[in-house]
């Protein structure tokens, strides 16, 4: 574990519009909304549990669970949001977890998200997983950063395509989703990979 000075849960991290913080317990109706109407579009890509008695039973069980995991720094659990005016509330539009965190030798995590319908392929997600990524390379000390795939998912395979993550092969069975074990994409990033931070580098990009 970093020190304690160095990452404290809750973090909130912010670029221009965007804004990544910690779910709350009041979130509970506008999360439960969004995820609602986004219902047909993410089930091919939720993860589900084989071991269905383990399943956390409610909304705030859940974010019990997810902001406890950010205070051990085992995982790093934002919702993505989107300010629509300068000072004004920033609104749900998705979320992205950091997760396996791993300390020692290793010192990697692997890092997912998903996004409102109405607002994929607006650059939204690869801000915030640049942020995101820069967080654990230059505040908690990571070394590596992984994001797995679905091959079918288009529109998330754009997104490592975009930031410049490298393909390192296909993982069998890799994980539940959709009801069943699914193959994924492999894709990762070092520190060392950018030197000036992964946000300056999808912004000299993306202009």
């Amino acid at each position: 574990m970093p020190p304690a000075a160095t990452h404290r849960w809750p973090v909130t991290l912010e670029h221009g519009e965007i804004v990544l913080r910690p779910f709350r317990r009041w979130d509970q109706e506008e999360w439960m909304s969004l995820r609602a109407r986004n219902r047909d579009w993410l089930r091919r890509w939720d993860a589900t549990n084989p071991e269905p008695d383990s399943a956390l039973k409610s909304y705030f069980e859940m974010v019990r669970v997810l902001n406890r995991s950010g205070r051990d720094g085992t995982a790093l659990p934002w919702l993505i949001c989107l300010r629509a005016s300068a000072g004004g509330q920033p609104v749900i539009v998705g979320q992205l977890s950091v997760s396996s965190i791993v300390r020692g030798s290793a010192l990697s995590a692997s890092l997912g998200y998903w996004i409102d319908r109405d607002r994929a392929g607006a650059g939204i997600v690869p801000t915030a997983v640049a942020l995101a990524t820069d967080y654990c390379f230059n505040t908690l000390g990571l070394h590596r950063m992984e994001i797995n795939i679905r091959p079918e998912n288009a529109a998330s395979l754009r997104v490592v395509q975009k930031l410049g993550f490298r393909h390192e092969g296909l993982r069998r069975d890799y994980l539940h989703i959709d009801g069943d074990w699914r193959d994924h994409e492999s894709f990762a990033l070092t520190a060392p990979e950018v030197p000036g931070g992964l946000l300056t580098r999808w912004e000299g990009c993306s202009r």
